[in-house]
């Protein structure tokens, strides 16, 4: 690995072969990084060699991001793909440190997540169903609000992972760890009537989403599709899949499902991470109080 640009190339493949990471994921590794390539190839007039970075380079790089006006969620992401690239580098012998391990990310604004109320989720599904593409589009609407999971998740389902009958999914999520998730009866019917919608795709593999030609289904068209349908209502909030899984786990919650349940469905390996939606249940029962106690 005589260049960074070689040793990006190997990184990127052993996420591929060996860490079998998403196509989402090695894409965002390669724009972060690409990005800081091009940051110290103008520091240095040239190529450097991975042993030429320290921490230093890592830290102007972070300063330049600061000074574009660079978002601290972005910033801090790509810290973490830096870290992860160079500890990769160390474990193969060509770097003796990691240059970006002592630097400390930005402190993150806890953001409340942003979710739809149940009228609003109502209405994206009660869209008229009239071909088999509203069919999928319909499963899939429900299976993500039904199950809460991420939209990666989803996509990466294969037929055989979804068991209608009991109404479970075997999710495979972050970090490789298997869950099993219920899904609702809605979910359930949606599935059953997209099912024979699939056949007639002509599946070219055992994917449960399938686009028009029969290969699987991309989280990029889950979004569009997504994105489409909010249009058609002209809904004024933004909505992504995670939208809908930020929703699931809200509407759980105000109805008195328990947090840790709610941090098992969901897949949170911590439950700080599932905690942010008590901010969003105080802020609906201090509405409800406000609306209904006479001396409010």
């Amino acid at each position: 690995m005589r260049s960074i640009r070689s040793a990006i190339r190997s990184f990127l493949l052993h996420l591929a072969r060996e860490r079998n990471a998403s196509t989402h994921t090695r894409r965002a590794y390669e724009q972060d990084l690409s990005q800081f390539v091009s940051f110290i190839e103008e520091q240095f007039g040239r190529e450097p060699r991975p042993v030429e970075i320290d921490h230093l380079l890592v830290r102007a790089f972070l300063a330049h991001l600061y000074e574009r006006g660079l978002a601290k969620t972005s910033t801090s992401r790509k810290l973490a793909s830096l870290r992860t690239f160079f500890r990769y580098l160390c474990r193969e012998g060509v770097l003796a440190r990691n240059p970006a391990r002592a630097l400390l990310s930005p402190k993150l604004d806890r953001r409340i997540p942003a979710y739809l109320g149940e009228k609003e989720i109502n209405a994206i599904l009660d869209l008229p169903v009239e071909s088999d593409a509203d069919r999928r589009d319909q499963a899939i609407i429900e299976l993500l609000y039904g199950a809460g999971i991420r939209c990666g998740e989803l996509v990466s389902l294969d037929l055989g992972e979804v068991d209608l009958d009991s109404r479970m999914v075997r999710v495979l999520g972050k970090g490789d760890k298997e869950r099993i998730v219920p899904f609702g009866r809605r979910a359930s019917d949606a599935l059953r009537e997209y099912l024979p919608a699939r056949l007639r795709t002509r599946p070219r593999c055992g994917a449960l989403f399938l686009n028009a030609r029969g290969a699987r289904l991309t989280d990029r068209s889950v979004r569009r599709m997504l994105a489409t349908r909010i249009r058609k209502l002209a809904l004024v909030a933004r909505v992504s899949p995670h939208t809908l899984r930020h929703s699931f786990a809200t509407h759980l919650l105000e109805r008195g499902a328990d947090l840790r349940a709610i941090q098992e469905l969901l897949g949170h390996s911590s439950l700080s991470t599932t905690q942010r939606y008590i901010h969003v249940q105080m802020r609906h029962i201090l509405r409800i109080y406000s609306q209904t106690h006479p001396r409010a």
